[in-house]
This record gives C-alpha cells, sequence and structure tokens, in this order.
C-alpha cells in the first residue's frame, strides 16, 4: 500500500501482463475520485512499456508488454506517480480541463423501458417517481465503458437497484440503463443486465466521425424526459453538449 496526495493505492498483478490499481477506503466517493486522479497522473507519467489502462468505477488495470517491462517496474512507477507526480488539481496554472453538460432526451415508457415497472416495484416506487428520480439526478461520467458506452455515477434512489437476474441479449442502442447508483447508456445493440429503463433519439457514438463522441469522463448529464412525438422531432443527431466550462 502507498500513500497518495488523494489518500492510498495498491498493486496487485493480474495474470501474467497486467496489474490492478484500487483505492483502499471505505467511502465508496472516496475510492472512485482517488482511482480518477491516479489514472489521470499515470497517464500522464505513462512509463515505457505500458500498454493500455482500462478504467473501472473503482479500478484502473494497467496492461504492459513483458517482453519490454515487467511488474515489479510497472508497480514501482505506479506508487512513484501515485506520491510524486502532480497533476491540474495540484497546480491551478495546469488546469483548462474542458467540463461539459449533457441534456439528454429520453423516452419512457413500457416498451422503450421494459424494466421501468419492476425497478419501481422493487423501489417501492410508481413508475412516475421513478422517472422524476432518475430526472432529478445529476450524473457524472466516470468512465467509458464498453465501445465508448458513458459510465454515469449519482443516481439518487432509496437504495441501489439490483441488476437483472437474466441478462437481455439484444438492448436497442440510446437505451438508457440503470444499475447500483449508475446509469448507462448503449451505444449499439447488444446484451447486458443492467435494467432498462428508456431510450434516448440521440446517437451516442458515431464511429464514421473523426471524434466519435462529444463525452468524456468528468462531464455532467442530466436526463430529460421527453414524450414519443418529441423524440421523432428531435432525430437521431450525435449528442451534443448544451453548456461547456474551463476549470
Amino acid at each position: 500500500m502507498t500513500t497518495a496526495p488523494y489518500g492510498a493505492i495498491t498493486v496487485e498483478p493480474f495474470g501474467d501482463s497486467a496489474a490492478m490499481v484500487t483505492v483502499p477506503h471505505t467511502d465508496r466517493t472516496v475510492r472512485r475520485a482517488g482511482i480518477i486522479a491516479f489514472r489521470d497522473r499515470f497517464l500522464a507519467h505513462r512509463p515505457q512499456g505500458v500498454l493500455d489502462v482500462v478504467s473501472g468505477l473503482e479500478s484502473l488495470l494497467i496492461e504492459y508488454d513483458p517482453l519490454v517491462t515487467a511488474l515489479e517496474h510497472v508497480e514501482y512507477a505506479a506508487r512513484l506517480v501515485a506520491r510524486w507526480a502532480p497533476s491540474t488539481a495540484d497546480d491551478p496554472a495546469a488546469s483548462g480541463r474542458r467540463v461539459r453538460t449533457f441534456a439528454v432526451p429520453v423516452v419512457f415508457d413500457d416498451e422503450y423501458g421494459p424494466d421501468l415497472a419492476s425497478v419501481a416495484e422493487e423501489l417501492c416506487l410508481s413508475p412516475a417517481e421513478v422517472v422524476e428520480a432518475i430526472a432529478g439526478s445529476a450524473f457524472t461520467i466516470s468512465l467509458l465503458g464498453a465501445a465508448m458506452a458513458p459510465m454515469m455515477d449519482g443516481l439518487e434512489v432509496p437504495r441501489p437497484v439490483r441488476r437483472r437476474a437474466e441478462p437481455r441479449t439484444d438492448v436497442a442502442p440510446g437505451s438508457v440503463m440503470i444499475a447500483g447508483t449508475n446509469a448507462i447508456i448503449q451505444p449499439f445493440p447488444g446484451p447486458t443486465g443492467w435494467r432498462v429503463v428508456g431510450r434516448t433519439p440521440r446517437t451516442i457514438v458515431d464511429i464514421s466521425r473523426p471524434d466519435p463522441v462529444s463525452f468524456g469522463t468528468g462531464d455532467l448529464v442530466r436526463f430529460v424526459p421527453i414524450s414519443r412525438a418529441e423524440a421523432e422531432a428531435l432525430g437521431s443527431g450525435l449528442l451534443k453538449p448544451v453548456a461547456e466550462v474551463t476549470v
């Protein structure tokens, strides 16, 4: 375990060519903020031989080339970065990170949100109250998951939402899904165990563009309930921010 400016990290082997970094803290908010802070530092001071860095909500997987480096070197670099490497948060003069705000239009109904009723029953709320809770929550994009899907933290409901016992095999693109206190938007058709509560008409990821997404980690998201007619009028254009500030 290594002390860092934002807490502590642990580094453990993960297979024969990767290391898993976590922040061992009892507070989930501290764990998630800490792993983001470490990730930013590590990417800014990426050591030789590191092939990829895969973000999780509370962990960071560092994949490396065992022909170029070794676990002990990656671990040493991670600990050194955690202890000493500066970040933009440490140096106001080095700030300038853009934070974008997105208002995502969503149709919440039985067809587009087949799990909405079961989520309401689980939370002892009405479907309308679940929609109100989702719309009233302020989400932050914690990471980009598979296919650049934005995974968000910040769902404010009476208790964490369970995942489905049997995952769905084919969920439509644009589906808005929740699990725990998190939300995610499905960019492309595919399976999921998350609870599907609605669908946005907007395109989330467009791989034909040089920049396939307009969002990134740290950006803010709110879901705005709309009707089917409003969704048809909006069309399927790429999701764009409604505001952007520099911090």
